[in-house]
């Protein structure tokens, strides 16, 4: 019987051979179903995006560096709002799980690839389609809704690219379900013998709860924005009031997978800090059991928040105080994360390589911004700040505070693995530094603008906000030369870098205990797992 090295072409598992210099060409990399090459096809593709929504982000701050404006207030809104969609739907949502999560899963359980290759290559081409349309609408004049489409304005009065930024979105969000899918499938039905729940990388168990909410919860928004291109094209009554719509109804919909799909772009990014923490702390993580069964106490709870977002449509009282209490629990489980890893560190072995580094960072900033999330939970202060800086603060602590530092250090953790060569550390470290200074000044004087009234969306502002602004502007340059300095030294270490060994940072976890980088099929042999995850120090004291 032909083996499946046969079948594909490839050598034999057995033979020296890593995933990258397997075959030659485009043509072998457009066709593989080798879950490490779509990997790093998706961060390829993911990492083009974040730039595109970047350099927008630099557009609109360059123009809030006076009361004035530079641009016209309608370029200002398509800045802004196609910055919120290339961010979220093309590089937040599916950053780590169509990455890292893609590259590591199969490897992380002893699986040779994820339970559905030719569907997890079939997500990378529904991606790459989804954001062609978007960029199309980048082309043609952008969208100038916010990235939340608000009907009845995206659904009968913008004059912008909806459809066709909506019809990517709706597209993309088929390579999520995929992916969420293949994720959940996998770590069911092909975990190594031996990978029992109990012995699952907190990495996976993130992920795992991740694939969930996007099977849940993306075709709610799928559909949402198909009603609202069939009411933009047959002016059928659904959101717009003036045929018989309700905008409301847009706003639950919209909100009830928009809230979740946060926890898609934050859970991965706690897995990867579990991960780091242990390493660079070479201790087990404390209460395993408790992090693991947060993440999904966390999936859970996303579904029943949303209506937080609404405070100021005129929902009932009882409804906001119900959606109030339960967006309080929500941070609970997340701070269960926080406190294990703050005790993992406790009277560890901590070594600050950059990869520590940005867990640092993460920690930090995402504490932030889950305690000003409580500010926006409470329904006073919520209606106070709704409308202002104070809810971009906050989005961002949480969003590229955590999502983007986990990103980064997750690329740097596992970036000898990915490729076989380390980078410049003194380099990565001072990259790390000006990422963690730069965010801080781009958005922290956006909390006080915020208390201070500024409302967020607005294409000019009293003089009196000038110099805060000009402050969150000089952050974003520097926050920007953070992101573009690991581009340099990560191409430089290509070539050049030190070759890294299978395991350079002395990592517990299957994924450490195979070449680098890895071979086409992962393991020449099915491991066997016997011991406990995080299995750092004498077994007395990873069981106290």
């Amino acid at each position: 019987m032909a083996t499946l090295a046969q079948i594909h072409g490839t050598p034999e598992a057995g033979e020296e051979v890593n995933y990258l210099n397997v075959e030659h060409g485009w043509k072998s990399w457009l066709f593989t179903t080798d879950h490490k090459r779509i990997a790093v096809l998706y961060i390829i593709s993911i990492t083009l995006m974040f730039f595109v929504g970047g350099a927008m982000a630099v557009l609109f701050r360059i123009h809030l560096l006076s009361p004035e404006g530079l641009f016209p207030p309608e370029i200002y809104n398509r800045l802004f709002s196609m910055h919120g969609i290339v961010m979220v739907f093309f590089f937040l949502v599916p950053s780590i799980p169509a990455t890292l999560a893609n590259f590591l899963i199969p490897i992380m359980i002893g699986a040779k690839d994820l339970a559905f290759p030719r569907i997890n290559l079939l997500s990378w081409y529904i991606y790459i389609v989804g954001a062609l349309f978007t960029l199309y609408a980048v082309i043609r004049g952008g969208v100038d809704t916010g990235w939340t489409f608000y009907a009845p304005y995206s659904s009968t009065y913008s004059n912008s690219y909806v459809l066709a930024a909506a019809f990517g979105i709706f597209i993309a969000g088929f390579s999520s379900i995929l992916t969420g899918l293949n994720f959940i499938v996998t770590v069911h039905k092909m975990r190594a013998p031996g990978m029992t729940w109990s012995r699952l990388p907190l990495f996976v168990w993130s992920n795992y709860a991740t694939g969930l909410i996007q099977v849940l919860g993306t075709p709610v928004i799928a559909i949402t924005l198909l009603l609202l291109a069939f009411e933009r094209i047959a002016r059928v009554g659904i959101f717009d009031p003036n045929i018989g719509g309700d905008p409301i109804l847009f706003q639950h919909l919209f909100w009830f997978y928009s809230h979740p799909a946060v926890y898609i772009m934050i859970l991965p990014g706690m897995g990867v800090i579990s991960e780091i923490v242990s390493c660079f702390s070479h201790k087990r993580v404390f209460g395993y059991n408790f992090v693991a069964f947060s993440s999904m106490a966390i999936a859970v709870l996303s579904f029943v928040v949303w209506g937080h977002h609404m405070f100021v449509t005129g929902e009932s009282m009882y409804a906001s105080i119900t959606f109030s209490v339960l967006s309080m629990m929500v941070a609970v489980p997340s701070a269960i994360k926080v406190f294990n890893w703050t005790a993992t560190m406790y009277k560890g072995s901590v070594s600050f390589d950059t990869p520590m580094l940005y867990a640092f960072g993460f920690i930090g900033l995402f504490t932030i911004g889950g305690l000003t999330g409580l500010y926006l939970a409470t329904l006073a202060t919520d209606i106070a700040t709704h409308g202002t800086y104070f809810v971009v603060a906050h989005f961002h602590y949480v969003m590229v505070g955590g999502m983007v530092m986990a990103f980064m250090g997750g690329l740097h953790f596992w970036w000898p693995k990915i490729t076989g060569r380390m980078y410049s550390e003194p380099w990565s470290k001072f990259s790390a530094l000006l990422v963690f200074a730069g965010f801080n000044l781009t958005f922290f004087p956006q909390f006080i603008l915020g208390y201070l009234g500024m409302p967020r969306r607005y294409a000019t502002y009293p003089p009196e906000f000038q110099v805060l602004n000009v402050l969150s502007t000089a952050g974003a340059s520097i926050l920007g030369l953070g992101y573009v300095i690991p581009m340099i030294y990560f191409f430089h270490s290509l070539k050049y870098g030190p070759k890294a060994g299978p395991n350079p940072w002395e990592a517990k976890g299957l994924e450490w205990t195979t070449q680098s980088p890895p071979t086409t099929f992962n393991f020449d042999v099915t491991p066997v797992v016997m011991e406990e995850a995080y299995n750092y120090g004498p077994v007395e004291e990873i069981v106290g």
